[in-house]
């Protein structure tokens, strides 16, 4: 099943169910208006959706309607919960080797995770706006799970049962605040804007085979100023799968329905494979010749993102977005 909203002029927009293709939809306000409100009733709600984009798929709909991208707001405009992990030890490793640090082996069991902006996100094609290029400007191609409600204290393997959906994200990042703002001991704040989510939300059978382990088994594609940058596999690599970061998130207090758990920067271990964020690369260059070479993003660069299945079919839709000052 595939989802998501469209702009009606409201903060939350319209919920609507999109056909495969991606290209055609239909509203379901008898079912639910919008995606917290179904992440909220899902157990009652998701078989109703369901038949609807079957039938959508299936035989067309009366009142289906093409659907313009550029009406698309993010899936869920804004969430309750945003919890952002780092599950590619591949990306971790690199980024302390290149500074002289050694991963602690506590790492390997307990993973990395920290409360994200989650008040609002930008749509798949939103500019990303930013006060001054000094900032470091970065991009991160990422994957994330949404959930409904999940108990305190749900055990890994119990967890899955509460991934609803999937998506990717842009998960941008000012790296020149970054060390100053940890270095206060508190975590990010200014170093992370809001984050990007692609057009569709899909349920994890919309993935196939490729949905194995909690883990989604495809490259992350990711170009930059229409060059290609990287495509490390998703599912290779990924120390946490997405039940052990909803397990991971949930110890000591529940998460409501609506809660986003990502899964951290892509990174595989082939540094064939090149990278998802421009810091992964600087740090390669850090490591080979002593000092990075590639800049952080200027005004007037953009980043497309997005993962394909083995029959070229676009899953989740495009992030493509364009940085421009504030």
């Amino acid at each position: 099943m595939k989802l998501t909203t469209i702009n009606n002029q409201t903060r939350d927009g319209q919920l609507v169910v999109v056909n495969r293709a991606g290209n055609r939809a239909v509203t379901v306000p008898q079912i639910a208006q919008t995606m917290q409100q179904a992440l909220d009733n899902w157990d009652s709600v998701a078989p109703q959706l369901n038949t609807v984009y079957q039938h959508l798929n299936d035989e067309g709909l009366n009142d289906a309607f093409d659907l313009n991208l550029d009406e698309v707001m993010a899936p869920l405009p804004r969430a309750l919960q945003f919890l952002d992990g780092s599950a590619y030890l591949a990306h971790v490793e690199r980024v302390r080797r290149a500074r002289g640090a050694e991963m602690p082996p506590s790492f390997l069991e307990d993973p990395l995770m920290y409360q994200a902006v989650s008040d609002g996100f930008l749509a798949h094609n939103q500019d990303i706006e930013v006060v001054s290029e000094e900032y470091g400007i970065d991009f991160e191609a990422e994957a994330a799970v949404i959930t409904s409600d999940v108990p305190m204290n749900v055990s890994a393997e119990e967890a899955g049962q509460y991934i609803q959906l999937v998506c990717i994200l842009n998960d941008v990042s000012l790296r020149n605040l970054i060390p100053a703002e940890l270095a206060k001991g508190f975590g990010f704040l200014q170093s992370k804007p809001r984050t990007a989510l692609s057009p569709f939300f899909v349920t994890p059978d919309e993935l196939g085979e490729a949905w194995q382990n909690n883990k989604i088994h495809l490259p992350m594609r990711t170009w930059l100023n229409g060059e290609w940058f990287g495509e490390p596999n998703c599912g290779v690599d990924m120390q946490f799968d997405f039940a052990q970061l909803v397990a991971h998130a949930a110890k000591t207090r529940p998460l409501c329905a609506g809660a986003i758990i990502g899964s951290g920067t892509i990174a595989n271990h082939d540094m064939a494979k090149g990278s998802t964020c421009l810091a992964e690369k600087r740090v390669l260059e850090v490591i080979e010749h002593g000092k990075p070479s590639t800049p952080f993003m200027s005004f007037g660069d953009d980043v497309k993102i997005e993962i394909t299945d083995g029959e070229g079919h676009n899953i989740f839709g495009t992030i493509h977005q364009k940085v421009v000052k504030y």
